[in-house]
């Protein structure tokens, strides 16, 4: 079977992000609608920065459609950044660097500017901002919304909501597609209307200090059928795999599957999902009554609904600052601010 493969480039300031999709089948139906409320989705939730107020993502394909359908060769897409105008000096691909321009010499904390710059001994963190930066998630927008294209030919849907931010927990004893529809009205993406208010005063809230907020969201895969994934080969590992993309979403520093953590504290007994045979059940037979293992077991799909869930740091660009060293002067400073969202969370 071919391996569906994406890769983004692009600058935050830059011209704009292009997603390359390798592997894509032919033939299937591009709904652009889709993938623009897909994108559209992206730049909304309470806490976000100026910048998706600006931005109108649009997608521009530059290879492997034709009239609406995909061609089974590479699949090219062009999100354009409506703010690379104000940057086209800065960010000119073959130009010099003007005489009145100054190096960002001032890491964030918690950002990819210090460790960046050591890696690719770079003098300006400007190099690493711009491509570390978060914009760069449009592109995994795009692939997404073929992914979910494809995956609905079988039935499959993915979706997903808000569990949390800033401490305050969202909770409801809903069905996981309830969740999913009423995050959709949401505009914390989150299912608890109550929770939401909560979180919407501490977002606010944090603004107000110059600070930021992170949380918890779940994506979840419904109708999902058995044997996804592989347990020979670790790198086929379904559970794996899911972990590793989730894992390089920016902000991200954990993800679990199913119950994950929680598993660790209890009983195996008490861990673990019972099988169950119904003759009737179509078209896979074999149940379970509980979904612990979040629909994974030894990195392959059981049938249930996958369930992963992923907690997110609070973005580390703040108003208020924290202590820093400038790398050339080597002296102590406040980190710098630069525009970005209180919570991004919900996006």
């Amino acid at each position: 079977m071919t391996m569906i493969y994406y890769e983004t480039a692009g600058e935050s300031h830059g011209i704009g992000i292009t997603t390359v999709i390798s592997g894509f089948p032919s033939q299937l139906p591009v709904d652009v609608n889709f993938i623009q409320s897909e994108l559209a989705r992206r730049q909304k939730g309470h806490g976000s920065g100026p910048r998706m107020k600006m931005e109108n993502d649009t997608v521009e394909f530059l290879a492997g459609v034709r009239w609406q359908k995909t061609l089974g060769s590479p699949i090219a897409v062009l999100v354009r950044n409506r703010d690379s105008v104000n940057w086209k000096i800065q960010m000119d691909p073959l130009g010099d660097p003007p005489p009145d321009y100054h190096e960002v010499t001032v890491p964030r904390p918690g950002h990819a500017d210090l460790s960046g710059t050591v890696k690719y001994q770079f003098t300006d963190i400007r190099n690493v901002i711009e491509r570390a930066s978060a914009r760069e998630t449009v592109g995994r927008c795009v692939a997404g919304s073929f992914a979910k294209m494809f995956l609905n030919q079988f039935g499959i849907v993915v979706g997903g909501y808000v569990e949390s931010i800033g401490g305050i927990a969202a909770s409801s004893e809903m069905s996981l597609e309830e969740k999913i529809k009423e995050a959709l009205n949401s505009e914390l993406a989150t299912f608890d209307q109550e929770a939401a208010k909560k979180m919407t005063d501490a977002i606010d809230q944090a603004r107000k200090e110059g600070d930021s907020l992170g949380g918890t969201f779940v994506v979840v895969a419904l109708g999902m059928l058995p044997g996804f994934g592989d347990y020979n080969i670790t790198t086929k590992r379904l559970d794996a795999r899911l972990a590793e993309r989730l894992m390089s979403i920016p902000s991200v520093k954990g993800v679990e599957i199913g119950d994950g953590f929680l598993s660790a504290r209890l009983r195996g007994s008490e861990a673990h999902d019972a099988i169950y045979y119904d003759q009737v059940r179509k078209p896979f037979s074999f149940l379970r009554s509980t979904n612990r293992a979040g629909g994974i077991e030894g990195g392959v799909s059981t049938g249930e609904p996958i369930i992963v869930r992923c907690a997110m740091k609070p973005i580390p660009t703040l108003q208020k600052g924290l202590p820093s060293v400038d790398i050339v002067e080597k002296s102590e400073v406040m980190a710098r601010y630069e525009r970005s969202d209180v919570c991004a969370v919900p996006r």
